[in-house]
Parts: C-alpha cells; sequence; structure tokens
C-alpha cells in the first residue's frame, strides 16, 4: 500500500477548497509574464499566498510553456519546524494537495540516499510548509510530474549542490529552492537587506548570503554553486516584501523570485 503525505497548511496558507485554490492560482498567475522560455531552477518564496503569492508567481509563470516536457521536479526547502542534521527525505510515494496527488520519484530518492548527508527522515516534513506550498503551483501548470522532496537541515551549500548535481537530469528536470528573505526587519531595512542577497545571487556568490538574509540560506547557496559549476545565468523576476503585498511596514519579510537559465 503505497503512503501519502498529507497537507499540513491547506486552508492556512492557501485554500482547502479545490476551486478556491484553482481560482487563486489563476489569478495570481495571470499578473506574470514569461520573461525567459527555458528555466532549468527557480527560487520562489514560502509564506501564505496572501503575502508571497504574487511573487511565487512571478517564478512560476515562467513554467506556462513547459507542460508536458518537465517530468521531474527536485525540490529543496528549509526546515522550521524540526531541527536534524543533513538533508531529509520521505519515506512518502505521494504528496497531497486539494489539487490531487504528486507522486514521488523513489529512484530518485534512492539515488540521493547513497549520499553522506542525505537522510531518510519522514519527522521533517511533518507540518513543513515550505515544501508544500510551492506544489499547487507546479500542479496547476505542468500537469503530471514527479517530486524528488528534499528539506534541509543543518548542512552546507556543498552538500546541497552534490545532491542537486547527482539528480541534476537534463530539459525533462526543474530544480527548486523554497526560500523566503529578510525576516521581521522594518521596511526600508528588508529592502535593503534583500537587495544585498539578491545581487550575490545574482552574482552567482554563496559566500555573500549569511544567517539572516535568507531562511533556506543553505539550499540558495547551494543553487548558487551548481549554477556555478553549470554556466547558469540568473534573472531576478521580481523583489518585495509583506509590507507591499498585505501586511504591516514595521515588521516584513521579503520574497524574492529568481530564474536560473
Amino acid at each position: 500500500m503505497q503512503s501519502v503525505q498529507l497537507p499540513s497548511v491547506a486552508g492556512l496558507f492557501y485554500p482547502a477548497d479545490p476551486a478556491d485554490l484553482d481560482q487563486d492560482l489563476r489569478q495570481l498567475l495571470a499578473a506574470a509574464e514569461v520573461v525567459v522560455s527555458a528555466p532549468k531552477a527557480l527560487i520562489a518564496p514560502h509564506a501564505g499566498y496572501v503575502y508571497s503569492g504574487p511573487v511565487a508567481a512571478t517564478a512560476y509563470a515562467q513554467l506556462r510553456p513547459l507542460a508536458g516536457r518537465i517530468q521531474r521536479v527536485v525540490m529543496f526547502a528549509p526546515a522550521h519546524r524540526v531541527p536534524f542534521a543533513g538533508i531529509a527525505v520521505s519515506g512518502a510515494d505521494r504528496f497531497r494537495t486539494p489539487l490531487g496527488d504528486v507522486p514521488v520519484d523513489r529512484a530518485a530518492v534512492a539515488t540521493a540516499l547513497q549520499l553522506p548527508h542525505v537522510v531518510d527522515f519522514d519527522g521533517a516534513f511533518q507540518g513543513e510548509h515550505a515544501l508544500e506550498v510551492q506544489l499547487p503551483f507546479l500542479q496547476l501548470l505542468l500537469g503530471g510530474f514527479a517530486l524528488v522532496p528534499f528539506v534541509v537541515g543543518e548542512a552546507r551549500g556543498e552538500d546541497v549542490a552534490a545532491v542537486m548535481e547527482a539528480l541534476w537530469g537534463g530539459d525533462e528536470t526543474l530544480i527548486v529552492v523554497s526560500s523566503d528573505l529578510s525576516h521581521y526587519l522594518d521596511y526600508a531595512a528588508a529592502q535593503a537587506r534583500d537587495l544585498g542577497t539578491t545581487r550575490a545571487i545574482e552574482a552567482l556568490e554563496p559566500g555573500r548570503i549569511g544567517y539572516h538574509d535568507a531562511c533556506g540560506r543553505t539550499p540558495v547557496q547551494g543553487l548558487l554553486l551548481a549554477a556555478r559549476q553549470h554556466g547558469l545565468r540568473v534573472r531576478t523576476l521580481d523583489l518585495r516584501n509583506s509590507g507591499d503585498t498585505a501586511g504591516p511596514r514595521d515588521r516584513v519579510v521579503g520574497y524574492g523570485a529568481y530564474l536560473f537559465y
């Protein structure tokens, strides 16, 4: 019998009703344009859709021409709830959202588990929103695809880059990193810090991204290392914060959308 990772934040971070979720996604994506035809990787934020959804949509809109071509999504999200060492994979066969089930590429998981810093730890996925909120965007835009899900605990960017390299694949494989930017600064301070982080991402310089710059700094660092290795370029698609979308401006969270091609 196949095991299913059930959603944890449906009805909290995004609508639990499939029709409402579909409508919200389409409204968010309608405001975003396709600017590069063949992305290899994306960085997208992971807050509730009312906060970060407009920014995430600018990243995911780039996948509109790729339905049917992308067959596998390798996703890295930071751990928010459970401390652990390494990079966790799930034992689940499917991940469920209100839009249906996404199959897990178990062969790819088995390949990743051969690497020294990858651990089989379902506890990392329990209640973790950072990976879950990305899936409905992918389901709507890609239709059928297989997921290779990772939650990153205490690890190095080099460890993440090694996993990416093992699963890099070709045009059929998309890599997604889930990360917000600065947390709980005032609006002007957040803008300045997030612009600095954006410049580091654009320059593919992981050493310039520190602990307070991005909650997903380790997977972001790993992607920058892998992008350098493969000669990718970066395009910043959107850079805003919760003060621009749905919150007050005294304590904001930064959101950026980045495309690697």
